[in-house]
C-alpha cells in the first residue's frame, strides 16, 4: 500500500503567538513520530502552492472571506480574526500550501498514484465556515478537498469522518444541504463550538455522535446505534 505524507516546513511559520494551543509543536511531534522505522514506507511529498489556489478556496468560501484573510496578513504584527484565531506573517503562505496539499492528495489518490494520503498541515480547518474564519481555522481545508473531489468526473460521493474533541461546525455548515457528502463526527459535549447535537442531521447526510468526557468505545458504539451503517 502506498501512503503519501504531505508536509512543508512553512507550515511551522503560521505563528499563533506564545502559549496558543494550536502551535507548530503539533507538527514537530508528528514529524518526530514518523521517524520510527515502522513508517519507512511513507512517501514524503513537499507541496507547492497551486496556481488555482484561489479557485479552490472559493469552492467553499465566499469571495469576501477569501480576500479578507489573504489581505490581512501583516509583516510584523499579529492580526486577530476572532478571540482565538490569529494571522501572522507566515499564515497566508501556510494556508495556501495546506489547500494545495489536500487537493494534490485528492488528485494522486484519484489517479491511483497512491492508495491514500496523510496531510500534516497547518493551520487546521474544520471550524471555518463559508463566510467566517474561527476556532484556529482560516479556511476549511477538508471541505475544500471534498468539494474539489466532487469536481472529478468519477467521484460522485464523499465521506468525511471527523474524530476530534470539538465538533467540525464549519464542515457541517458547508455540506448540510448536500446529499453527495456524508459527514460523521464524534466529539465531546458540551464543548466549543456548541454544535454537533445528534438531532443535527442535515438532509439525512449528517451523523453526530456527541460524547461526554472520558467515554470509551462501548459508549461510542451505543451512541452510534448503527447510524454510520445507514449510509
Amino acid at each position: 500500500m502506498t501512503t503519501l505524507y504531505y508536509y512543508h516546513k512553512d507550515f511551522l511559520l503560521h505563528d499563533t503567538g506564545l502559549g496558543h494551543p494550536e502551535n507548530p509543536d503539533r507538527l514537530v511531534h508528528i514529524n518526530a513520530a514518523i521517524e520510527d522505522l515502522q513508517f519507512n514506507s511513507l512517501i514524503k511529498v513537499t507541496p507547492e502552492i497551486r496556481k488555482d489556489h484561489l479557485e479552490l478556496i472559493r469552492l467553499v468560501h465566499s469571495q469576501g472571506l477569501t480576500d479578507y484573510v489573504l489581505q490581512k496578513v501583516e509583516s510584523e504584527n499579529y492580526v486577530p480574526l476572532d478571540s482565538d484565531t490569529v494571522l501572522s506573517e507566515g499564515s497566508a503562505n501556510a494556508v495556501l500550501l495546506a489547500v494545495s496539499a489536500a487537493c494534490d492528495a485528492v488528485d494522486k489518490v484519484n489517479s491511483k498514484k497512491a492508495n491514500n494520503a496523510f496531510c500534516a498541515v497547518r493551520p487546521p480547518g474544520h471550524h471555518a465556515e463559508p463566510k467566517d474564519s474561527m476556532g484556529f481555522c482560516l479556511f476549511n481545508i477538508i471541505s475544500i478537498a471534498a468539494s474539489y473531489a466532487l469536481t472529478q468526473a468519477n467521484i460522485k460521493r464523499v465521506a468525511i469522518i471527523d474524530f476530534d474533541v470539538h465538533h467540525g461546525n464549519g464542515t457541517q455548515a458547508t455540506f448540510k444541504n448536500n446529499p453527495a457528502v456524508f459527514y460523521a463526527s464524534t466529539h465531546e459535549m458540551p464543548n466549543y463550538p456548541g454544535t454537533g447535537y445528534a438531532s443535527e442531521t442535515g438532509v439525512g447526510n449528517i451523523v453526530n455522535v456527541p460524547l461526554t468526557a472520558g467515554e470509551k468505545g462501548p459508549e461510542f458504539r451505543k451512541n452510534t446505534n448503527n447510524k454510520f451503517y445507514l449510509h
